[in-house]
């Protein structure tokens, strides 16, 4: 087993466990389930760590790609969803989760240009780009079937589902409406 081959393994598991842990991290924040154990500038700041963090391994993971000799990939069939022979559908979607990527880690810098509620907008993004990367996983991923790999594709879409639930439900609530807070806190 070449170098290069563990590189694209390693650094495509690194770069979905990272972006799982960022969206799980992200919806903890936009919950606010951690918001009486610590202030919200700390849990953004290893967010937005979290986000750069699989960005850096996704890198890792295109560059290796390019350079590995027996999948012979071209920079445009790495940097253009669809253009790849190989697996398409899930090669595509590993293009569109690194473009997806870029744009919700970019937007952690130019917030205050683009103002809140745009940045919410890009952010919601975050789900896509989780899903279509755990997609290309799935799909294109020689480690699917390896126990871990499947305990944190499973154990990330399960922590996730749960945790928009919780941001639906409380975003459903009526402002002033203390009865689902107060009954919700008791328990």
């Amino acid at each position: 087993m070449s170098i290069e081959w563990m590189l694209i393994r390693g650094s495509g598991i690194v770069a979905f466990a990272l972006l799982a842990a960022a969206t799980i991290w992200g919806l903890l924040i936009s919950t606010k389930l951690l918001a009486r154990i610590a202030k919200a500038k700390p849990l953004s700041w290893f967010h937005e760590s979290l986000a750069i963090g699989a960005l850096l391994a996704t890198t890792v993971h295109v560059i290796t790609l390019s350079v590995h000799e027996y999948l012979e990939f071209t920079w445009l069939e790495i940097l253009l969803p669809g253009a790849s022979d190989w697996r398409s559908g899930a090669i595509a979607l590993g293009v569109m989760s690194l473009y997806g990527l870029v744009a919700v880690s970019g937007s952690f810098y130019v917030k205050k240009h683009i103002g809140h509620k745009a940045w919410r907008t890009i952010h919601f993004a975050s789900l896509g780009v989780f899903l279509a990367s755990l997609l290309h996983g799935i799909m294109s991923g020689s480690d699917t079937r390896q126990p871990l790999v499947v305990g944190l594709y499973f154990g990330s879409v399960i922590v996730v589902a749960a945790l928009v639930g919780v941001r639906i439900a409380s975003e459903s609530q009526v402002p002033g409406d203390r009865t689902a807070t107060v009954s919700t806190e008791s328990v």
